[in-house]
């Protein structure tokens, strides 16, 4: 090089990294940017509550495309159509009188054992989740539980935020949920039997909650009569005094209608298991996993229909199908803001993944539980987040070994309960006229935060200490 020319040389080389100085600081304002609108997306749509979540990010969608340049990610069809059919089977299942049917069955193990309610309401919520695949069943319960919880002088927020939390923890153990259907589905090539799976989720969930029951009912103030709040409502005439069991008259179709949603969840749970590779009774699979429980759902709505002789008009009238709705509307927008933030992000996604979370890997259930809290769905979240981090771990069906963590990590999926706004959150702190169940001054320190970590943490222990047995 000539004298000359090594000034010159010089300033190219420094206009080169002032360059690329300026490009990463833009790249990083567009990251910040682009989570900000991520962010305010859900925050607005917390605010707006309800079915208000879809539509603020079904917004996002909109802004991180057309002003920050963002390609809009996958719409998660199948798990909306997953969660379409099975609320149009129940729905057809509560105008026959059969979801009635059961929560009377559950009202009357509650009346009948009031002493064991910070046990019994948590299973109950448990198994009608388990057995429906949403957890909006345990509205139903809600004045139940407070009812009783009343009658035996205990808060009702002790057996409230636990029956709450506890009907969104089995949701990652129902055979029916969009949630559990993905993820057997995402980790089946790998090695994971269906049956295998739900067995492993069912006894890790169920047996966290129950810890947890054992735990808050030990470390919480039980003793309602000592609640300032209570005492304060109830000299204001706010507190109704408890009206005990309601007797009811069970139709022939209320109890067919159940027995013929039964008949189709074990249906699905055997179907869905006879295709498993591992399990291998079905071959070739022509009718894959998804199209199964989709139209095993709605051919239940249609049993239901012509044997219980409902009017079909009506479907779209109950409390179900409307929270049902609701429900897929805001899956469609949030999990579609969500996906469309992770897929423009999957690089940096990955080597986190891969660098922290193959050393750590209790931090991938961290991630599920921070991803849930703002996706508020857990199978959005799953859909979402998994992809994603079988390919940064290097998970294939040569080298599975590290699926495991995906395996033990799956009921950290349900924090949801972080924010005080989700349905059943709000139901439980509306109808519990006592005052007991409520949020506090740092919206955090809810009725349902500690019990809901608690449940989380254990699930996911349990789960790692299953997954190293198998």
């Amino acid at each position: 090089m000539a004298e000359g020319d090594f000034p010159l040389a010089l300033c190219r080389f420094l206009f080169s990294i002032s360059i690329k100085l300026i490009e990463g600081k833009i790249m990083d304002i567009m990251i910040i940017l682009q989570l900000i609108v991520l962010l305010g997306a859900i925050y607005i749509g917390v605010r707006l509550g309800g079915i208000g979540i879809g539509y603020a990010g079904g917004a996002g969608v909109l802004v991180l495309g057309l002003c920050l340049g963002m390609k809009p990610g996958n719409i998660p069809w199948d798990v909306i159509m997953i969660i379409g059919s099975v609320i149009a089977a129940i729905s057809a299942m509560q105008l026959a009188g059969g979801l009635e049917y059961l929560v009377y069955i559950a009202e009357k193990i509650l009346y009948k054992n009031p002493k064991y309610i910070n046990y019994l309401a948590p299973i109950v919520t448990y198994v009608l989740t388990i057995f429906a695949g949403t957890g909006h069943t345990a509205f139903s319960m809600i004045p139940v539980i407070v009812e009783v919880a009343k009658g035996e002088n205990i808060r009702p927020s002790v057996p409230l935020s636990m029956s709450v939390v506890s009907s969104q923890v089995a949701i990652t153990a129902s055979p029916v949920s969009a949630a559990a259907i993905f993820m057997t589905g995402a980790l089946e090539p790998f090695g994971w039997s269906y049956p295998t799976l739900l067995g492993i989720w069912i006894l890790t969930t169920f047996v966290g909650c129950m810890l947890t029951a054992f735990i808050m009912t030990h470390i919480s103030k039980l003793d309602l009569s000592s609640d300032p709040i209570y005492q304060e409502r109830l000299k204001e005439g706010l507190v109704k005094p408890p009206v005990g069991l309601q007797e009811m008259v069970i139709t022939p179709t209320a109890k067919l209608s159940v027995w013929i949603f039964l008949v189709g969840v074990l249906c699905v749970v055997a179907y869905a298991s006879a295709i498993s590779p591992a399990v291998g009774l079905i071959k070739p699979v022509v009718v894959p996993r998804d199209a199964a429980i989709i139209s095993l759902m709605l051919a239940v709505g249609a049993l239901i229909t012509i044997f219980c002789k409902i009017k079909l008009g009506d479907v779209a009238g109950t409390s179900v199908f409307k929270s049902g709705m609701v429900a897929c509307i805001c899956v469609l927008g949030v999990a579609w803001l969500g996906d469309t933030f992770v897929s423009g992000h999957t690089k940096e996604i990955k080597d986190f993944a891969s660098h922290t979370i193959s050393q750590y890997p209790a931090l991938l259930a961290i991630v599920f539980f921070l991803a849930s809290m703002l996706l508020y769905s857990q199978a959005a979240t799953a859909k979402g987040i998994t992809p994603t981090v079988i390919a940064a771990l290097g998970i294939t069906t040569a080298n599975p070994d590290n699926s495991y963590m995906l395996v033990a990590c799956f009921a950290a999926v349900s924090g949801i309960f972080v924010l005080p706004t989700y349905p059943t959150v709000l139901g439980a702190i509306q109808m519990d006229d006592t005052g007991t169940t409520r949020i506090g001054k740092w919206i955090f320190n809810h009725s349902f935060f500690l019990p809901g970590v608690l449940a989380v943490f254990i699930s996911v222990a349990l789960g790692f200490v299953v997954c190293g047995f198998i």
